[in-house]
Protein backbone atom coordinates (compact mmCIF):
# COMPACT_ATOMS: atom_id res chain seq x y z
CA UNK A 1 0.00 0.00 0.00
CA UNK A 2 1.38 3.52 -1.28
CA UNK A 3 0.58 6.48 0.55
CA UNK A 4 0.37 9.45 -1.50
CA UNK A 5 0.61 13.51 -0.42
CA UNK A 6 -0.63 16.36 -2.79
CA UNK A 7 -0.67 19.90 -2.19
CA UNK A 8 -3.71 20.89 -3.51
CA UNK A 9 -5.92 24.32 -3.65
CA UNK A 10 -9.14 22.52 -1.93
CA UNK A 11 -10.02 24.90 0.81
CA UNK A 12 -12.81 23.86 2.23
CA UNK A 13 -15.87 21.96 3.22
CA UNK A 14 -17.61 22.40 0.04
CA UNK A 15 -14.91 22.00 -2.07
CA UNK A 16 -14.22 18.70 -0.78
CA UNK A 17 -17.73 17.71 -1.63
CA UNK A 18 -17.29 18.11 -4.77
CA UNK A 19 -13.78 15.71 -5.21
CA UNK A 20 -14.90 13.42 -2.56
CA UNK A 21 -17.37 11.03 -5.56
CA UNK A 22 -14.34 11.56 -8.00
CA UNK A 23 -11.73 9.81 -5.37
CA UNK A 24 -14.34 7.56 -3.86
CA UNK A 25 -14.96 6.14 -7.09
CA UNK A 26 -11.47 5.35 -7.90
CA UNK A 27 -11.49 1.48 -6.69
CA UNK A 28 -7.47 1.67 -6.13
CA UNK A 29 -8.12 4.31 -3.34
CA UNK A 30 -8.57 2.73 -0.04
CA UNK A 31 -8.58 6.18 2.28
CA UNK A 32 -8.08 9.63 1.79
CA UNK A 33 -8.57 12.68 3.54
CA UNK A 34 -7.32 16.46 3.51
CA UNK A 35 -6.09 18.62 5.97
CA UNK A 36 -7.23 22.26 5.54
CA UNK A 37 -5.68 23.45 8.51
CA UNK A 38 -2.20 22.89 6.75
CA UNK A 39 -1.20 25.54 4.07
CA UNK A 40 -0.71 23.40 1.56
CA UNK A 41 -4.41 22.37 1.60
CA UNK A 42 -2.99 18.71 1.87
CA UNK A 43 -4.60 15.44 -0.07
CA UNK A 44 -3.31 12.69 1.43
CA UNK A 45 -4.27 8.92 -0.44
CA UNK A 46 -3.58 5.64 0.92
CA UNK A 47 -3.95 3.36 -2.46
CA UNK A 48 -2.49 0.36 -4.01
CA UNK A 49 -0.81 0.91 -7.41
CA UNK A 50 -2.44 3.99 -8.67
CA UNK A 51 0.03 6.54 -9.95
CA UNK A 52 -0.01 10.09 -8.20
CA UNK A 53 -0.14 11.79 -11.83
CA UNK A 54 -3.59 9.92 -12.34
CA UNK A 55 -4.55 11.36 -8.77
CA UNK A 56 -3.26 15.02 -10.22
CA UNK A 57 -5.19 15.12 -13.37
CA UNK A 58 -8.68 14.00 -11.57
CA UNK A 59 -7.87 16.72 -8.99
CA UNK A 60 -6.80 19.14 -11.66
CA UNK A 61 -10.39 17.72 -13.94
CA UNK A 62 -12.76 19.29 -11.18
CA UNK A 63 -10.70 22.61 -11.22
CA UNK A 64 -8.54 22.36 -8.52
CA UNK A 65 -4.44 22.45 -8.35
CA UNK A 66 -2.60 19.44 -7.07
CA UNK A 67 0.83 18.71 -7.25
CA UNK A 68 2.29 15.35 -5.42
CA UNK A 69 4.39 16.45 -2.29
CA UNK A 70 8.13 14.68 -2.37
Amino acid sequence: MDILVFSTSVSDRRQINEVSPLLTAIKAIKDWNFDLEDCDHVLRVVANNISPRYIESVIQTAGFNCVELL
